[in-house]
């Protein structure tokens, strides 16, 4: 039993083509703009945190949804919140 030839798709219009495949990665984040990013000081000796615990938990999330090694991450997150 022979399988069917799988169809041939030619593209006739390549500027729209290739917008359709730069829309497909896009990615639109909101952010709260009341959430504080870095973290409020504790009055205890040591070490001040850099990040507050919705921005530490908002980079896990990010790193378990798109499969991403910590420092993946952090270069991702920098990216955003760069000026």
């Amino acid at each position: 039993m022979s399988r069917p030839t799988p169809p041939t798709y030619k593209t006739r219009n390549w500027p729209a083509y290739n917008e359709a495949l730069k829309r497909r990665g896009s990615l639109t984040i909101w952010f709260d703009p009341e959430m504080s990013w870095e973290a409020a000081p504790t009055g205890r000796r040591g070490r001040q945190q850099s990040y507050s615990d919705a921005a530490i938990q908002t980079c896990l999330l990010m790193k378990v949804l798109f499969g991403m090694a910590l420092r993946q991450t952090t270069g991702f997150f920098e990216s955003l919140l760069r000026p």
